[in-house]
């Protein structure tokens, strides 16, 4: 089988953090987040690179990364451009925010060909996950339904002292294969319990810290781009309208329906390792903690 691509979206601009935090670096060597992602998911077998990000950015992000990163291994680049619409649709005036994480993984749809996975350009996933990944995508393919995959985290080790956080509350049957995901878009630490609110704080739900959330990373085959070109242009119609400058075709929301539809199984491979993340500027020092750590421990050698 072809060795999997990683796909990394890297398009988004941090709107609470401020600034491309995707290329802010984590160490006194000028490494960024996805210096790791890299490291890991090529230390599990990946063969291959393919960064989503916004057309203006290439040069500043080919300097900061994406040239270090082609002395290692085939990388391609593909734009999200607010424009790439399915025909019959046009972009509604006023708006200024690409269509989603679904919309961007069909932005580079011709520079992938086999088994790939998905992350977000910005999140440290940890090199459990990548092992994990990299193991599913080299041992299932389609059958008579799609195998795909994703990693889930223990909640607790997800979240940021420094405000909320919107996490994917999975719901798995009794073979760990998820049968929903719950979006749950404010998520934080309140009286001593982990809890998220629908209403603007007016009442509160407690969540058990160790539910497992998905942070997006995603494992596909093939299959996945042709449903998600087709089911594009089915969610503009039903959404452009109601919203034209803020609707999202979100990777989660299509992967949820082709479950309900029964086309597809997605295996939750759980991880015990954290997750890190830069949601807000008051999160980076917690990063650049850990990476001091991995760096004494001996888990990144190469990355001095």
């Amino acid at each position: 089988m072809k060795k999997p691509t990683l796909v990394i979206m890297a398009a988004g601009m941090g709107s609470r953090y401020g600034g491309l935090k995707q290329i802010d670096p984590v160490d006194a060597q000028g490494h960024i987040i996805m210096d790791f992602s890299i490291y890991d998911a090529m230390r599990a077998g990946f063969g291959k690179v393919v960064f989503i990000i916004k057309e203006e950015n290439e040069a500043e992000f080919r300097a900061v990364i994406g040239s270090r990163i082609e002395a290692q291994t085939e990388v391609a680049y593909a734009y999200q451009r607010l424009t790439d619409l399915p025909a019959g649709f046009a972009v509604p005036p006023g708006r200024v925010k690409p269509f989603g994480t679904g919309q961007a993984v069909l932005c580079a749809a011709d520079r992938i060909d086999g088994p790939f996975a998905v992350i977000n350009a910005d999140d440290y996933y940890g090199p459990d996950a990548y092992r994990a990944m990299y193991e599913y995508l080299t041992t299932h393919t389609d059958d008579e339904k799609y195998r795909y995959a994703m990693v889930g985290y223990i909640l607790e080790n997800t979240l940021t002292e420094n405000g909320h956080v919107a996490r994917g509350i999975c719901v798995t049957d009794e073979n760990g294969m998820l049968t929903d995901l719950q979006e749950r878009t404010h998520i934080s630490r309140r009286n001593g319990e982990t809890a998220y609110t629908e209403d603007e704080g007016k009442s509160w739900t407690a969540i058990p810290a160790e539910s497992i959330v998905s942070m997006n990373m995603w494992g596909f085959g093939t299959s996945m781009l042709a449903e998600l070109r087709e089911g594009f242009p089915v969610f503009l119609q039903e959404n452009l309208a109601r919203d034209p400058l803020k609707c999202e075709y979100f990777l989660p929301f299509a992967v949820n329906s082709l479950i309900r539809r029964g086309k597809a199984t997605v295996q939750v491979l759980k991880t015990k390792d954290r997750w890190y993340g830069v949601t807000y500027k008051e999160d980076k020092p917690a990063i650049v903690r850990a990476v001091q750590e991995w760096k004494a421990q001996g888990l990144y050698p190469h990355l001095r």
